[in-house]
């Protein structure tokens, strides 16, 4: 390796266990940390974030930067020197941009938010939060104003998928809903009735918390590499390719939640310890994009932990742990019960065909607050609207509306759409997979996961954030971003399902 890519890593080994440093704070936070250590917590991140950002936007990284550069001789673009150069120049210079203060600043207002929001929704009260959420939203005004962007939702949007703008993600969505809204309506309209109360009833947490380490134990992670632990809003940080932190929440009357947010936790974490580690300490050992991250919590969740061949499986986990409940359960039984489309307030349960309006609704009404054509006081009333026009079902309070995730608590404005994408993403990859394994079903019916994992580590997950998302899309499918393989899938199996002609 030329010297100058050894002198550029140094200092970029340096901010990435910064920011490591940081995001091991923030999964304690969530996780560990009592309540009262939330204001010194936010200063703690917002110092990690100041620092941070200052060493990476330095004169002296950007000298290293351009000697490195000059030292490629004609390296291929895939390779680790020029990919790194490549995505480096790019963090950089945008993150050149933003004020260190800036930076700290948003870091210390996004831990502050999320405490309250916890505390405004478990009393279902916005107002308490108004205040919060006007905060974030000016320091994301500020934020917007470092880019030259057309639209000022590029710039969030931007942070979560690389050079994707906004009228590609409307458009995505557009498509989305028009496939989506005639489905649903056929789905309600059909005779076919769906039982699922068996995954409703009384599920103490000692057994919930063993069935999901069960369920953690059968994914193909790497032995000695995760830990499992309970949160409030289940999420996956990855500390290191070999430390990955996976949570999830137990509800005491739903075991639905501690099974497959599970699996969902799980496909991120398989992604980031499917990353090459030649790439860790550095700024391509990250996800292509928010929306590829999640189309492989999205796939292992619903084409996996959701599909036939699979759910046999876990029918026999679930027997284990509650054999009075699952015991006589057969496993066509627990795939219907697992496949039940019913429009829902909660996102997080949403079923696989509504779920996309979820993220439709919070989309629009992101860009409305961009826009500056929505009020963040008057978000409860709108949130509610859309809920009414999506979904057709009333909004009881704010806790199970407006308050119900963690995302604009925690400023990270411009993340919703990357779900959306994902599921896309997850239906383009899915057909590659059937394809190349073409005993994937029984492979999946044996327990025998690892197969799949090889396949999407060898063609997504080792490559890292080498390539920006349309560059990824078209050297993993040969094509742009296309929604339609996930509706063709969806309609398929909710036909089947439904009885839909």
């Amino acid at each position: 390796m030329q010297a100058a890519i050894r002198a550029l890593l140094e200092p970029l080994g340096q901010v990435s266990d910064l920011n490591h440093a940081a995001g091991l704070l923030g999964w304690d936070e969530r996780t560990k940390m009592p309540p009262r250590g939330a204001a010194v917590r936010a200063e703690q991140l917002a110092t990690l974030a100041r620092i941070a950002h200052e060493r990476f936007v330095s004169d002296e990284l950007g000298r290293l930067l351009d000697a490195a550069e000059e030292s490629l001789d004609g390296a291929a673009e895939d390779s680790f020197e020029a990919s790194l150069v490549r995505v480096t120049r790019r963090d950089w210079e945008k993150a050149r941009r933003v004020p260190a203060d800036l930076a700290a600043d948003i870091a210390r207002a996004g831990s502050q938010s999320e405490r309250a929001w916890e505390e405004a929704r478990e009393r279902s009260d916005f107002a308490a939060f108004l205040p919060h959420l006007e905060r974030l939203l000016e320091l994301q005004r500020r934020y917007v104003e470092c880019f030259e962007v057309d639209h000022p939702y590029d710039a969030v949007l931007d942070d979560y998928e690389p050079g994707m703008k906004t009228p590609a993600v409307a458009e995505v969505l557009g498509k989305l809903r028009d496939g989506l809204v005639p489905l649903v309506k056929e789905i309600a309209a059909s005779s076919v009735e769906i039982d699922d109360s068996i995954l409703y009833g009384e599920f103490d947490a000692e057994s919930q918390a063993a069935l999901a380490r069960e369920v953690a134990e059968a994914m193909p992670l790497e032995p000695g590499a995760w830990r499992l632990d309970e949160t409030v809003h289940p999420f996956a940080s990855a500390i290191g390719v070999s430390d990955l932190r996976i949570t999830t929440r137990y509800e005491p009357d739903f075991v639905g939640t501690a099974l497959w947010a599970v699996i969902h936790e799980c496909g991120h974490a398989m992604y980031h310890n499917g990353i090459d580690p030649q790439l860790e300490r550095t700024p391509l050992c990250r996800s292509v994009s928010l929306g590829f991250d999640e189309s492989q919590s999205r796939m292992w969740e619903n084409w996996v932990g959701r599909g036939r061949p699979f759910v046999g499986r876990l029918q026999a986990i679930l027997a284990r742990h509650f054999p009075d409940r699952f015991g006589s359960v057969g496993a066509e039984e627990l795939y219907r019960a697992a496949n039940r489309v019913r429009p829902s307030l909660i996102r997080v349960d949403a079923d696989e065909v509504t779920y996309n309006l979820h993220i439709i609704l919070r989309f629009e009404l992101e860009l409305a607050l961009f826009e500056e054509r929505l009020a963040p006081a008057d978000l409860p009333d709108a949130w509610n609207a859309k809920v009414n026009e999506l979904l057709g079902i009333e909004v009881p309070d704010d806790a199970s509306g407006v308050l119900q995730d963690v995302h604009w608590a925690a400023g990270a404005f411009g993340y919703f759409p990357t779900y959306s994408l994902g599921n896309v993403i997850a239906g383009q990859t899915w057909e590659l997979a059937r394809e190349a394994l073409p005993d994937l079903d029984d492979q999946l019916a044996a327990g025998e996961l690892k197969p799949l994992r090889d396949f999407l580590a060898e063609r997504l997950y080792s490559h890292g954030g080498k390539f920006e998302p349309a560059a990824m899309i078209e050297r993993l499918t040969g094509g742009p971003l296309d929604p339609e393989p996930l509706l063709r899938q969806l309609r398929a199996k909710f036909g089947e399902l439904y009885g839909l002609t």
